[in-house]
């Protein structure tokens, strides 16, 4: 005898489902999930809870406040600049280690040394 006979033998002859069956069937399904995915929120939600408490309880003491310093009476004198730079250099769109880069670049592609170059902006240009 062939096998696909016997199998649909078997299942000619097992319970067949109605709708209202399989209806119960699945909400009945669709309630176990739920209360699981319930329990796993109760679960995490009172895990957090002891580790706030426990992070509370030991966490260091606060240190008392001091009183605010008075404020400085003057503002700070600007740096005076290296010997032999040319002032100050603006950056748009670039990192202060690519300008230095390109600086160190530019004054070996020149054959001059850095402090007789002056920088006055280095941006970065997108191409299309």
């Amino acid at each position: 005898m062939n096998h696909t006979v016997l199998l649909s033998a078997a299942a000619a002859e097992g319970p067949i489902l109605g709708i209202a069956d399989a209806a119960v069937l699945a909400l009945l399904g669709y309630a176990v999930v739920f209360f699981g995915l319930i329990l796993l929120m109760l679960v995490v939600m009172a895990m957090g809870r002891i580790f706030t408490s426990l992070e509370k309880k030991n966490a260091p003491a606060p240190a008392p406040e001091a009183a605010p310093a008075p404020a400085p009476a003057a503002p700070p004198a600007p740096k005076p600049t290296a010997p032999g730079s040319a002032g100050q250099l603006k950056l748009y769109n670039v990192e202060p280690k690519t300008a230095a880069m390109l600086m160190a670049i530019v004054a070996n592609k020149m054959g001059k040394p850095l402090n007789e170059l002056r920088f006055i902006s280095i941006k970065e240009v997108e191409s299309k």
